[in-house]
């Protein structure tokens, strides 16, 4: 248990910061070399909850400097531990990257589509991209690209991860005092490529124009790359407090399988709901 100074410190970071939704793949200790390896066994005791404190506290600095510069800097990898119980009922941990500079750098990447350069500019000088680049290691930055552990939503969840993820997976939740941090939902990746494809191969053939089959034909590609004992987890984050209990997944499902049979008025009832269930989302993040 936490001291109330460091209860609040822990509320006050983690809060300040916008909520997302994170898509993370757990891998098992033998599918990383020597030298992650040796990473991951000093950090490995590290409570889960502390290690999200420490680096939203770390986001929060980097916010909050003085000379506008996002990026962070080049430091130690850090790994997010999941405990996974396995079929014989024995827990194992799972492990996984948080790869930050790399992902910090290919949303500034992304930000150049969506932002006008004057704007742009503010929030992310060209000298702090500078700096950033050259800090950055080019073999690491082009591993970590074609093995990217993480993927990001804020303000949302897409639907392809609704499909991965079930309300009846393994749960773990997050909260203090007050209300929700996180709730995460885990499942081996072997099951989730297999919903995957099963929603896949039913949308190809009755509803082949929605944009959702190409996100879970991007999501089997991504998650094929990864070690076949993987474990995938859906990461709420904020959004917790807001949606949960959340029954997207299973609307989603009804849905699915309401195309299949023929039964519009049903896939439109359910898309309805979780649409619906979202509203109070998109209009914070309108808001903000």
């Amino acid at each position: 248990m936490t001291d109330g100074g460091q209860e609040h410190e822990t509320v006050s970071a983690r809060r300040r910061l916008p909520p997302a939704a994170h898509l993370r793949v757990f891998e098992p200790l033998r599918a990383y070399d020597d030298d992650a390896q040796r990473l991951i066994s000093q950090q490995r005791s590290t409570p889960r909850a502390e290690l999200e404190r420490l680096l939203a506290e770390e986001a929060l600095k980097r916010i909050m400097r003085e000379i506008s510069d996002p990026f962070p800097s080049s430091g130690v990898e850090q790994y997010r531990v999941l405990h996974y119980p396995g079929p014989d009922g024995v827990t194992a941990p799972y492990f996984c990257p948080d790869q930050l500079q790399t992902r910090a750098t290919i949303s500034a990447e992304r930000l150049d589509d969506l932002m006008r350069p004057q704007v742009l500019a503010m929030v992310m000088p060209e000298a702090s991209r500078t700096a950033n680049a050259e800090r950055t290691d080019p073999d690491r930055f082009a591993a970590d690209v074609a093995h990217l552990h993480t993927r990001t939503s804020v303000w949302g969840v897409p639907l392809a991860w609704f499909v991965a993820l079930r309300e009846d997976d393994h749960l773990e939740i997050d909260e203090d005092a007050h209300s929700l941090l996180s709730v995460r939902l885990a499942a081996p990746a072997v099951q989730v490529l297999e919903r995957a494809r099963v929603a896949a191969a039913s949308l190809a053939i009755n509803a082949p124009e929605l944009d959702i089959l190409d996100e879970l034909t991007s999501l089997g590609d991504w998650l094929g790359s990864f070690h076949e004992d993987s474990i995938v987890e859906l990461d709420y984050g904020l959004l917790a407090d807001y949606v949960w209990p959340d029954e997207s997944p299973q609307d989603l499902r009804i849905g699915i399988d309401s195309l299949g049979d023929g039964d519009m008025l049903g896939a439109a009832a359910a898309y309805r709901r979780l649409t619906n269930r979202w509203v109070r989302v998109r209009q914070h993040a309108r808001s903000n």
